[in-house]
């Protein structure tokens, strides 16, 4: 149950954050394996050095972010498609990077992250309470940005770009500012990831499917929404747990075939069951007394 809940805290986050882009904003971004797998070799890097624990995370967050805002001075004046490729490339730059800096990485022979302090109970609780901390933390600014003007100016650029920018919405701050807040919870939690698996390698933490897995959680749940991702994180670790557990082999092609016919069919999410007949038929089922 811990590495379920703890799961589903850094599936949460990762989701959260990527609403901040890709729901408010409206810019499909593939850029979050590439904040992930920075984290988690900034922090692995970090306490294999002797950083204490706490400052490794946080550091581990800020120098994500610090990497975002530079990426988003170059890639966020792309659009749509050019951004999505734009921004997918990147875990692949950082992967080659990552694997044949071998002296400090490792290379492609992984890193060997230090064991956190206490028995393995005590580091499972830790590992969630970290992640929950997060989670709360990439929540709680998602509802800030939404009611500040960042959020007002997000929300202009979803609806149409050039005509915020007539109204004077400074438009590259907006996305530059939500680019980075995203990333810095995304690395954060991939710092926590790597104290969690104590070891690392480019492609377990690179792997496209943390790009692919965000934003799965976040058509959900509902794209825009301050809930939804929550909510498709919870879901989607359910769908993926019962995936895993009973066609092993064809569960990528599973979760693709989630991808589309949430597109075809839900593409506001779970919510869009609301008034269909399956959505009478779900809440009947639960609502029926055991005789």
């Amino acid at each position: 149950m811990l590495r379920l809940a703890s799961t589903a805290a850094m599936y949460a986050t990762l989701a959260v954050a990527w609403n901040i882009v890709g729901g408010f904003c409206g810019y499909p971004s593939f850029a979050t394996a590439a904040f992930f797998g920075l984290g988690a070799y900034v922090g692995g890097v970090s306490l294999s050095h002797g950083v204490p624990l706490y400052v490794a995370w946080i550091g581990a967050g800020l120098a994500t972010a610090t990497f975002a805002a530079a990426l988003g001075l170059a890639i966020l004046h792309l659009r749509g498609h050019y951004f999505a490729i734009g921004s997918l490339v990147i875990a692949d730059v950082l992967r080659e990077i990552t694997t044949t800096w071998t002296s400090l990485t490792g290379g492609g022979m992984g890193l060997n992250v230090p064991l956190l302090a206490g028995g393995p109970e005590v580091q499972a609780r830790l590992v969630l309470t970290a992640m929950l901390a997060v989670a709360i933390a990439a929540w709680l600014t998602s509802l800030w940005i939404a009611r500040a003007r960042l959020g007002v100016a997000l929300r202009c650029i979803e609806q149409n770009e050039d005509a915020a920018q007539v109204i004077g919405v400074d438009t590259s701050a907006a996305k530059i500012a939500a680019f980075t807040i995203s990333s810095l919870f995304v690395g954060t939690v991939g710092a926590i990831y790597a104290s969690w698996v104590n070891y690392i390698d480019p492609t377990d933490v690179y792997d496209v499917s943390l790009s692919v897995k965000p934003i799965i959680m976040a058509m959900l749940g509902g794209v825009g929404t301050l809930g939804g991702p929550v909510i498709g994180a919870i879901a989607f670790l359910g769908l993926e747990e019962l995936i895993w557990r009973n066609s092993l082999e064809f569960h990528a092609g599973i979760l693709g075939l989630l991808v589309v016919a949430l597109v075809l069919f839900l593409p506001g999410g779970l919510r869009d069951l609301q008034g269909r007949g399956a959505w009478h038929w779900l809440t009947a089922v639960i609502r029926r007394r055991p005789r």
